[in-house]
């Protein structure tokens, strides 16, 4: 169930980014989703991808700084208060979100989020068991 995020530590300097999204163009590798979180001198470039391990791979052999994170995708209603519902579910069992971004493709006519949770074992385990639907990674890939 768990998503495999590639994260990138990027200097804040013309194109840094473009690089990365050369690289693994030139790989075939496919960004599903992102999000970039950034300061005056660096940023964090968030992604999941088609590929996770084959994404490491070759940004380390570019000489970037890169792990894998594993986050949670969840499918929710696009109504109202869909994120509420799942995020209810977390804070109820003193569960925190660190972190989280809309992930851009679609299963079925619902949202999709990403979530990097402190727990992601027992997140997954809550969310199953309140029917909250958790996209399995190689649905999330093949979007």
């Amino acid at each position: 169930m768990l998503v495999k995020q590639i994260s990138i530590f990027l200097e804040n300097s013309k194109g840094r980014l473009f690089s990365v999204t050369k690289i693994l163009a030139e790989n075939n590798i496919n960004i599903r989703a992102l999000s970039i979180a950034d300061t005056t001198d660096f940023g964090i470039l968030r992604l999941i991808v088609n590929d996770p391990d084959q994404a490491y791979k070759v940004l380390k052999e570019n000489n970037f700084t890169v792990r894998i994170t594993e986050v949670v995708a969840v499918e929710i209603p696009d109504t109202p208060g869909g994120l509420c519902s799942v995020l209810e579910e977390l804070s109820e069992h003193s569960i925190a979100v660190e972190y989280m971004y809309a992930f851009l493709g679609s299963v079925s006519a619902k949202a999709m989020v990403i979530l990097k949770i402190d727990d992601v074992e027992k997140a997954s385990l809550i969310l199953n068991s309140s029917k909250i639907n958790l996209i399995h990674s190689d649905e999330v890939y093949r979007l």
